[in-house]
């Protein structure tokens, strides 16, 4: 009869679950008793200290990632994501596959890794407008999205929409914000020199940092270091300034003051995982409270690190920072002890000193605070590139990010726009009080239907200015005879109030149009309606419409 295995199951492609795994394999060899599974929703592991230098193509796109099965050859892995924990019975839901069908996983000890999430919440007009920098799909995205501004720029004979255009706003002087910011602002000023039409006088570059100085975490020093060089290569740093919320077309800041752009980048503090919140344990700010050992307080065969727990260094007794220097730490105490607590051989306190902190400043720059010695400039640059190529995982991904910094040196930044992702057909938009939506004139492009808020027609008539031929409130619809009879608008719309939409493009509103006789009757008796009360995208007596 065969032996019933001890199932470990990870919930966590990051580094904590990821070096978890790592650490087991060794710890176990060949053990044929013990089974380890990972549950990540990627096949890989992002190295995230390098992932700024993807907007800036110093190193290639791929080159920060590194497949988990190579890492962990010998463990399970399930690229689900997981849905839901069940302490009682032991076992962790995941997301379908191929096949529509639930699909759970056993285990007897249970690591969880999960991290941290990206959270707009309170921000009105963020999780629409604004591109969060977290993952590698975020920096592919800001990338292409750098280079269509600049594109579009180029060609562009509106003076305010160009501005608008070749204005760049960074949310959050921590370190990821630092970082992005350095690189972003090398990659646009290099960049613009295959632009004929755009002059560098034109880039504007701005940081927003809630503090009085950025990066908080570094001495005073080598924080005004950084401060100061990056203003000397142009960013715009304003301090003491929060971002409140975003539009499509401006940054807007607490107080009231707006900048326009189009490219609005925040790095926020992240907000815990809401699959944590929903976990019956203790908690601290969010985060799992474990003890000395890395076990979640009453639960048995559970344990837990990284961004997701609350972990208290005995060597400061302070909570330990969301770093991954870190979680690597943690992954190794952690998987020590579970395979002691296998063994029931005594378990170890963690205790880890962090052995310093550094900042890529971009263009061959860097600070540094590394065993209490600071250092700034191309002696940290160098600095940090050693050690975090030293720390990459794989040797076939150190040969690939050392080859591309070498190339890097001779060839100029490469400007090519991927364009993978597919145009979404249904999208939010948010607005403030008296933004424009459209414009008469306008191409019609999409339909809108209004989530909460109110906002007004707006005909130009030549010789009698501007009027005002309704308003429409939450629920209504408007923007449909445009695309219907594929003329520009006859009219603009501008918002009364703030102002939350559900648009949908022009290809998905013809397909429905086309092949669902009822919304097309629908529309057709709209537009009549309209039409007969002389207004293109208005009308009078509809569900939250009221005329002027």
């Amino acid at each position: 009869m065969e032996q019933k295995r001890t199932r470990v199951l990870i919930v966590g492609g990051g580094f904590g679950g990821v070096y978890t795994a790592m650490t087991l394999e060794k710890l176990l060899k060949r053990n044929p008793s013990v089974e380890v599974g990972l549950i990540s929703k990627e096949n890989y592991l992002v190295f995230q200290p390098m992932l700024p230098e993807v907007i800036s193509g110093s190193i290639g796109i791929l080159d920060t990632i590194t497949p988990i099965r190579r890492l962990c050859p010998k463990t399970n892995l399930y690229t689900r994501e997981v849905e839901s924990i069940n302490f009682t019975n032991r076992t962790v839901s995941t997301s379908a596959g191929v096949r529509p069908q639930p699909y759970q996983l056993e285990y007897d000890h249970l690591v969880i890794a999960v991290g941290n999430i990206t959270s707009f919440v309170g921000q009105p007009g963020l999780a629409e407008h604004a591109l969060p920098f977290k993952y590698l799909g975020d920096a592919l995205l800001l990338r292409n999205r750098i280079i269509h501004v600049l594109e579009e720029a180029d060609i562009e004979t509106d003076p305010e929409l160009r501005r608008a255009l070749l204005t760049f706003v960074v949310a959050g002087g921590g370190f990821s914000g630092i970082e992005a910011v350095a690189e972003l602002n090398d990659f646009v000023c290099a960049g613009t020199r295959n632009f004929r039409r755009i002059k560098p006088a034109e880039i504007r570059v701005v940081l927003l940092h809630s503090g009085p100085l950025i990066l908080p975490e570094l001495p005073e020093n080598l924080a005004r270091f950084a401060q100061k060089l990056l203003q000397r290569r142009g960013v715009e740093i304003r301090l003491n300034t929060r971002l409140a919320g975003a539009t499509a077309e401006s940054a807007l800041l607490e107080g009231g003051d707006r900048i326009p752009t189009k490219t609005l980048v925040s790095t926020v503090p992240a907000a815990p995982n809401p699959l944590v919140a929903a976990l019956p344990c203790k908690k601290e700010r969010g985060r799992i409270v474990v003890n000395k050992f890395l076990e979640v307080l009453d639960h048995p065969g559970v344990w837990a690190l990284g961004d997701c727990a609350w972990v208290v260094d005995h060597n400061t007794w302070q909570p330990c920072p969301p770093t991954a220097q870190h979680a690597t730490r943690q992954a190794a105490c952690l998987a020590k002890n579970l395979v002691a607590s296998l063994r029931e051989e005594p378990k170890q306190a963690f205790a880890f000193q962090a052995r310093g902190k550094l900042a890529s400043l971009g263009h061959r720059s860097a600070v540094a605070d590394v065993f209490g010695f600071k250092l700034s400039g191309l002696m940290a640059w160098l600095l940090w590139r050693a050690i975090y190529l030293m720390k990459m995982p794989g040797f076939e991904r150190k040969l690939r990010v050392s080859t591309d910094w070498f190339l890097d040196l001779l060839l100029p930044p490469d400007i090519v726009q991927l364009k993978i992702e597919r145009s979404a057909s249904f999208g939010r938009e948010h607005f403030e009080p008296q933004e424009i939506i459209f414009r008469q004139g306008d191409r019609g492009d999409r339909l809108y239907i209004i989530i909460d808020g109110e906002i007004e027609i707006v005909k130009e008539e030549p010789g009698h200015g501007a009027k005002v031929l309704g308003r429409l409130g939450s629920g209504a619809c408007f923007g449909e005879m445009a695309l219907v009879n594929d003329n520009p608008r006859m009219a603009t719309a501008r918002t009364v109030t703030k102002v939350n939409l559900l648009s949908v493009d022009r290809g998905t509103f013809h397909a429905l149009f086309a092949h669902h006789p009822p919304l097309r009757r629908m529309f057709q008796m709209l537009i009549d309606e309209r039409l007969r009360a002389g207004a293109d995208d208005w009308q009078p007596g509809a569900r939250g419409a009221r005329p002027k």
